[in-house]
């Protein structure tokens, strides 16, 4: 029960990592604001949390829903403590046939949103004076390049950037903000990704869905409840001297 009494807002939360952190948390005793794109989703995502979630529609590339969302938490719990900002959006194409569109889109819900619903959340936590946790989802990606996913590594690079600056910004209000680098999670996202590898790499669907969880030198892919730990720490007393940093957890696949 670290964060009994503490209320927690989470984004992306309608499925994969951010329900099962969300899930996470309110054993841990918080209450819980699931927030997503797909409001069907997560409205159902919550009512299977039960107790302590509720859910909330956000669109995270506009700021008047981002503001939204955030009224929608004070009024629902009464205030903000911990922000999980976890939605984001992949794709991949080579160098040669990267589109404005998709570096637009990539970086509009991944690094734009990120930062402003960070803002927000920070604004309030600020207002509130009893600082705040702050958790911001990375990658592994933005570890490093690789041949078919530079603007989605790019963008992921830039989360961890504004990790670090946000973290020292914001630590004069007792707001730590810190990342989560997860490495491959088996979860609805990878089903996705290797589809779309599938086409570039002329694979069978599953088959580097298979290759990535093989080549972790743990041997196997992550479930989303495994990353879900890290941030139960991050948003807790525990993590009260952590600041700007971002955490690989991987099985291995990045050593820092």
């Amino acid at each position: 029960m670290r964060l009994e009494e503490k209320v927690a807002l989470i984004t992306g939360a309608a499925r994969g990592i951010g329900r099962a952190i969300a899930a996470r948390y309110v054993q841990e005793g918080a209450r819980v604001i699931l927030a997503d794109i797909n409001e069907a989703g997560v409205r159902e995502a919550a009512r299977k949390i039960g107790d302590g979630a509720a859910a909330v529609r956000v669109d995270v590339t506009q700021q008047d829903s981002i503001e939204a969302m955030v009224s929608a938490t004070l009024a629902e719990f009464g205030g903000l403590d911990v922000l999980v900002n976890n939605a984001a959006v992949f794709d991949l194409a080579p160098i040669a046939e990267i589109t404005r569109e998709s570096y637009r889109r990539v970086f509009t819900i991944n690094v734009e949103g990120a930062l402003f619903t960070l803002q927000a959340a920070a604004r309030v936590m600020i207002q509130q004076g009893r600082g705040g946790k702050i958790i911001n989802m990375a990658s592994q990606a933005g570890r490093r390049g690789e041949p078919l996913v530079a603007v989605y590594c790019a963008s992921k690079a830039a989360v961890i950037s504004i990790t670090q600056s946000a973290g020292l910004n914001l630590i004069r209000y007792r707001i730590n903000v810190n990342a989560i680098s997860p490495g491959v999670v088996d979860n609805e996202h990878w089903d996705e990704v290797d589809a779309r590898f599938a086409r570039y790499e002329n694979l069978p669907f599953g088959e580097k869905k298979r290759q990535v969880g093989a080549a972790m030198p743990i041997g196997r892919m992550a479930r989303p409840e495994e990353i879900a730990g890290l941030a139960a720490f991050l948003a807790s007393s525990d993590a009260d001297y952590i600041v700007g940093q971002t955490y690989n957890i991987d099985g291995g696949s990045v050593l820092s």
